[in-house]
């Protein structure tokens, strides 16, 4: 044979494994005996070892075998992974689907068409495909970044290294392919078994087990975990087109990932809810663990019309079952000092298994649920896991009272730093600017790096700074001198300097980062983005009104109340007065009226003189929005070369389409 026909045999044949083993191990119909399967697999390893300069790592022969990696380098999401609001009972469903037909202006008795899903307990990826072939993988991480876990997603057999080639849907140029990944329970079982033998780790749920397992840095202890995969959607893709859901579930499918059978289509809400509760009943029939549902719209113009919030879409919900409970005595209670100062009440109880996992201690949450619940030190109740997830106390057992129960008091001084406590709704605070619980935590944010990014401060240094009163405050960091910081343990001339260079360095920073460090709660590094660039100046923000924050579609009502409540307290201000004092600057940039002002913005397409996040933040210098959906209220497209389907989204919507060229005079006319 020439070379080129070894070449082309060594590509005849990955493909064919990668088709066997979508039958063997998606389908579980296989089509060829084992004997015959081998056969072909050996052949492909002897040609690649015959033939080197025709290896490849998308070959199924390189599943594993990669050596260990030093760590995990980033993962970009070309489109933001969003995780999904919750619904923790058929009520909160329902209102779900009230919300969107108020967003879409609909009447209330109109159905919408929703596909319907069980939610696996596991781990949510993506996965890159380009040409049809396996490129990277990558974890959610917080949306927009997350790991690169590409060798080990790889080990995982049900994951097809090519995307299998079918008449009726074409193999797209990228798409970007997501989905959990998960352990069956009876796997899971056997792991910890091994584990316990070898005196190893073991793990709390399959869940655990799984999220360990992808996130081992050799690759080959991935290999031995058995994990699985469920293809649920897509992120960025082109060269093809979808309308609905189903179709992507379809074509994925089809492309050769499994997809979870259990889909169903329903042609209301009161479809999902039945879908919902049949989930609930079935959950312990499934081989691997459920959660809940998952429950989106099916048409994905509907999807785009109805966009996003910074943290979820809101066209989907997870509905969640209520956690399996167990039953516990209370024998105490303490008070637990966030890092905002709210106090919370936890109950402590007996080492008690509740989901997989020991619980000593359970949220209360606040006063007026322990009012609600009557709950007192010395009750039995039900303790669940709150979403499986966060120990909390559900229901009093009244009947097992003795009479020796004791009231639950909230306290009247905090009980860290002994300082005042206010009543803010349903929770106790410390006001105390110096208390130590909230100190050591702020300073933990305000140094990290995407806060301040003051390298070399870490939770050793921090503990040691509040427990000798070094600082009481997160601006005396910045007060700190060299004979202060060798004071402290296993400080050298050296790291002391490297130190005070990361703090100087820190002081010339940007307002969203500034407004990131603050810690305003609800408020993370998206929305101290989203506030920096729509009021451009500390001063403009520190005056904002409610209205003027609810206004912004990112800026939910209780976010607008949190940065309003922050920039009232006095603390606050004489903290970030002594900030600034201490040589903090940052640009502050204003808008300035131009094209733009008051549009929505979508851009699709590669640019050539800018990058997309220069171009976004030009629009948003002139008060423009700029969203990643084309949806009925977009004003303007802005068009680079290769622009995916939201260009033919905004030919369908007929919206205003600008190129490049046209997008810089357009600028221009604003200056």
């Amino acid at each position: 044979m020439t070379k080129e026909e070894i070449k082309e045999k060594i590509e005849r044949l990955r493909k064919e494994i990668n088709y066997h083993n979508y039958r063997y191990y998606v389908l579980n119909d296989p089509v060829i005996s084992d004997e015959e399967y081998d056969r072909l697999f050996r052949e492909l390893v002897e040609l690649e070892e015959k033939f080197p300069e025709f290896q490849s790592s998308d070959s199924p022969t390189k599943r594993v075998g990669h050596e260990p990696q030093s760590e995990f380098r980033p993962f970009k999401h070309k489109e933001a992974m969003f995780s999904l609001q919750d619904a923790r009972n058929e009520d909160e469903i329902k209102e779900f689907d009230k919300r969107i037909k108020r967003l879409l202006h609909l009447p209330m008795d109109k159905d919408i068409e929703y596909m319907a899903e069980p939610k696996i307990d596991g781990l949510s990826v993506e996965i890159v495909y380009e040409k049809g072939v396996y490129k990277r993988a990558g974890t959610r991480g917080d949306g927009v970044t997350g790991e690169d876990v590409t060798l080990n997603v790889k080990t995982i057999k049900e994951v097809p290294l090519y995307l299998i080639e079918n008449s009726k849907i074409p193999v797209p140029e990228r798409i970007d392919v997501r989905g959990e990944v998960y352990m069956l329970i009876e796997d899971f079982k056997k792991l910890n078994e091994e584990n316990l033998k070898r005196g190893e780790k073991t793990f709390a749920n399959p869940r655990n087990a799984a999220s360990g397992s992808l996130r081992q840095l050799d690759p080959r202890i991935t290999a031995k975990r058995k994990l699985k995969f469920f293809a649920w959607g897509i992120g960025f893709y082109e060269g093809l087109k979808f309308e609905t859901q189903e179709e992507i579930l379809r074509a994925l499918k089809s492309f050769g990932f499994p997809v979870n059978p259990n889909i169903k289509k329903c042609k209301n809400i009161q479809e999902v809810i039945e879908f919902y509760e049949k989930m609930k009943e079935e959950r312990e029939k499934f081989p691997y663990e459920i959660d809940g549902i998952v429950c989106k719209v099916n048409s994905l113009r509907l999807q785009e019309e109805l966009g996003f919030t910074i943290r979820a879409p809101r066209w989907a919900i997870a509905g969640k079952f209520p956690a399996k409970e167990v039953t516990a005595q209370i024998k105490e209670v303490t008070f637990q000092v966030g890092r905002t100062g709210t106090i919370t009440p936890v109950a402590i109880f007996d080492p008690t298994p509740v989901g997989g996992v020991i619980v000593q201690r359970a949220t209360l949450h606040n006063f007026d649920e322990i009012k609600r619940m009557d709950v007192r030190v010395g009750d039995h109740v039900f303790l669940r896991r709150a979403g499986d997830v966060i120990p909390e106390v559900v229901k009093v057992i009244k009947e097992k009272r003795t009479g020796n129960e004791k009231p639950i008091l909230p306290p009247d001084r905090c009980p860290v730093c002994s300082g005042d406590v206010v009543k803010e709704g349903a929770y106790f605070k410390c006001i105390s600017i110096d208390c130590p619980a909230k100190l050591k935590a702020s300073i933990r944010h305000f140094t990290s790096k995407k806060a301040m990014d003051i390298e070399g401060i870490g939770s050793k240094l921090i503990e040691q700074l509040v427990d000798k009163k070094m600082v009481k405050s997160i601006a005396d960091i910045y007060y700190l001198e060299y004979k202060d910081w060798m004071k402290l343990e296993r400080m050298a001339d050296k790291s002391v300097r490297n130190i005070l260079e990361a703090i100087e360095k820190s002081k010339k920073t940007t307002l969203e980062r500034f407004i990131y460090a603050l810690g305003i709660p609800l408020i993370g590094e998206r929305g101290a983005q989203v506030l920096a660039r729509r009021f451009g100046s500390l001063e403009r923000l520190k005056d904002v009104k409610y209205v003027e924050l609810v206004a912004i579609p990112e800026i939910g009502p209780e976010m607008a109340e949190s940065v309003v409540r922050f920039f009232r307290n006095e603390s606050n201000l004489q903290t970030i007065k002594r900030l600034l004092d201490a040589g903090i600057t940052f640009e502050e940039k204003k808008i300035k009226r131009g094209f733009f002002t008051g549009k929505t913005v979508v851009f699709t397409g590669a640019l050539k003189g800018f990058t997309r996040e220069k171009a976004s933040e030009l629009v948003e210098e002139q008060g423009g929005r700029v969203s990643n959906t084309v949806s009925r209220n977009t004003d303007f497209v802005i068009v680079g070369e290769n622009p995916g389907s939201k260009y033919k989204k905004a030919l369908e919507y007929k919206i205003k389409i600008l190129s490049e060229e046209e997008f810089i005079k357009k600028l221009q006319e604003g200056e």
